[in-house]
């Protein structure tokens, strides 16, 4: 006998290819990533959803990782906006608290930082304390352009990952 009240209990039901992409989006900016992630969508688990994340990743060019970049905020500055990136964002930030003297400092390693290397200080926030955000950022003021890339990929590699396994649990 077959029920009316809703799906059967094996049928998979994806959301909209265009929630799909606005999900991908928020998780990474870059339109390569998305794109590659979209083509074999429906991964058959997230752990294989997660390796073609690695994948796709580590196949972006440098100019795909800026265009990434842009779509986050400041760390210590509030994320604002409704959209999925930015609660992404915010909850990722949580941790660094609402103590103003750090935020100023972060405010102030974060403009120098901007100086140095002409993009947004981006580190994987998520648990980590304010205070060991800014230690690592004043560390990172030290590196010449090709380390930072390397670690700034790193570290946007963390960042989605982790959006992308949020979604998926």
């Amino acid at each position: 006998m077959h029920s009316t009240t809703g799906p059967d209990p094996g049928t998979r039901h994806d959301p909209p290819p265009e929630v799909i992409t606005e999900r991908l989006r928020a998780c990474c900016a870059a339109p390569d990533w998305v794109a590659a992630m979209l083509t074999a969508w429906p991964y058959a688990t997230p752990e294989a959803a997660l390796h073609a994340c690695a994948e796709a990743f580590a196949n972006l060019d440098w100019a795909q990782i800026e265009l990434a970049l842009t779509a986050h905020p400041r760390l210590g500055d509030r994320p604002r906006g409704a959209d999925l990136e930015a609660a992404s964002s915010r909850a990722e930030q949580s941790a660094l608290g609402s103590d103003a003297a750090i935020r100023a400092e972060l405010a102030e390693a974060n403009a120098q930082y901007e100086r140095i290397f002409d993009r947004v200080f981006l580190t994987c926030a998520d648990g980590r304390s304010a205070a060991d955000i800014l230690a690592e950022l004043r560390d990172r003021l030290t590196n010449d352009e090709e380390t930072e890339r390397r670690v700034v990929r790193r570290e946007l590699g963390k960042i989605v990952a982790l959006r992308l396994r949020r979604w998926l649990a």
